[in-house]
């Protein structure tokens, strides 16, 4: 590309853990690109700025040792060996444990860590340019080739430009695309708990008729304090109250949920609040223009699949990239686009249904429902390829896999 370092090949708008980890992947296979995003660096890398914690699946583990993340993310990893699944605390649990020799179902990590590194990452590496603290200024998607007009003067072009820009994406807004969405009437209370025994790293999710409430296993902290990360999904007119209560009612409220059987419980940190809805886009592409992760689609968190969606479309769209280049075609070719919007669109969609549907399901009141419940979570356990395919589905295991699901750059 010369040493023009305004041309790229590939232009993303983002520099969250989707865009971090896109710019990273290409930038494994070869390919220039720059990366736009209005915050700080200081901004970026603060903890506080988002106390989520991630599931990364067995396959989004993969991506990420194939490009050579994985030794600085382990130490900070803890291992889901286990998922328990209940109506509440009524008796009849659903457990999903691997097999011999299969590896865990997920490692967690918080975003705050994963974030960090992939910005270490990203610095560190020659063919990713950050452009941070400025914002798009104006975008003209031409015939050949988009124009970026940064506001702190700086012109970019590139044939490509990957929109990373989150669920209020300015770019799928400019380019038109259709957004189907509704918000459920529900928020999420996110916050990490210490408590008496250890989670022997299992995962919880209990079901109430008010929503699910998810405990999370997190690595012992430097006092060897057993912690796990809290989810918990209350109605969107409680939230903003059940965020602010008191720390010993809303202890006293997670001790209920829980039945003791992790023992005394504390609360480490403050309690944050997130609005669920649903949304998702009629195509994943425009001319010139794609988009990944939440800018393209967005579930409830109710099976921890958010990151992992985003991530297959990392995925998916390096391999369509990679072999589209090798085979002479200019990157923002309609066929590369076509290819990824195709491969992705079922898979988000599917995964965006199962996952409304779960909710719904899980979410209606009363002693029927809640039979219809337990005899569901009563079947999938006894019958073993229903378990075996729910299984693939929480590893990331199925469908049609990008090779950096399988651990292989492309």
């Amino acid at each position: 590309m010369g040493s023009d370092s305004r041309n790229s090949d590939i232009i993303i708008l983002g520099a969250g853990m989707i865009g971090l980890t896109q710019a990273l992947t290409l930038a494994a296979h070869g390919l220039r690109v720059a990366i736009i995003d209005r915050a700080e660096p200081d901004d970026l890398l603060n903890p506080q700025n988002d106390a989520r914690v991630s599931a990364i699946n067995s396959a989004s583990w993969n991506m990420f040792d194939a490009i050579g993340l994985t030794d600085k993310l382990r130490p900070h990893g803890c291992n889901i060996d286990k998922i328990l699944v209940n109506d509440g605390l009524k008796p009849g649990t659903l457990d999903f444990v691997p097999g011999e020799g299969e590896g865990p179902m997920g490692i967690m990590v918080e975003n705050a860590v994963l974030r960090r590194l992939l910005f270490e990452a990203a610095q560190a590496d020659d063919g990713i340019d950050l452009h941070l603290s400025t914002q798009v200024a104006s975008c003209d998607r031409q015939e050949h080739r988009v124009d970026i007009a940064l506001d702190n003067g700086e012109q970019l072009s590139a044939p490509l430009l990957i929109a990373a820009d989150g669920r209020g994406s300015r770019m799928r807004e400019e380019a038109g695309i259709i957004m189907a969405h509704w918000q459920y009437d529900h928020s999420a209370i996110v916050c990490k708990i210490a408590h008496e025994k250890p989670h022997g790293n299992t995962a919880y999710e209990l079901f109430f008729p008010s929503g699910p409430f998810a405990i999370l296993p997190m690595l012992d902290d430097a006092d060897g304090k057993h912690r796990s990360a809290v989810v918990w999904t209350v109605s969107r007119k409680d939230g903003p109250a059940f965020a602010k209560i008191n720390k010993r009612a809303f202890v006293a409220e997670m001790m209920k949920k829980t039945g003791g059987f992790l023992g005394e419980l504390e609360l480490l940190t403050d309690r944050q609040t997130y609005p669920l809805g649903f949304h998702h886009s009629s195509h994943l592409t425009a001319d010139r223009l794609v988009l990944i992760g939440d800018a393209g689609h967005g579930i409830h968190p109710i099976a921890g699949q958010g990151l992992n969606l985003g991530l297959r479309d990392v995925a998916a769209l390096t391999e369509c990239l990679v072999e589209g280049a090798r085979t002479g075609l200019d990157l923002g070719d309609s066929q590369i686009l076509a290819r990824y919007d195709r491969w992705r669109s079922l898979d988000n969609m599917m995964v965006s249904a199962a996952t409304d549907l779960l909710t719904r399901l899980f979410g209606l009141p009363g002693e029927t429902s809640s039979k219809i419940r337990r005899m569901g979570i009563g079947l999938v356990q006894r019958i073993p390829p229903l378990k075996a395919q729910f299984m693939a589905e929480a590893k990331g295991e199925t469908g049609d896999l990008p090779r950096l699901l399988k651990g292989e750059l492309v």
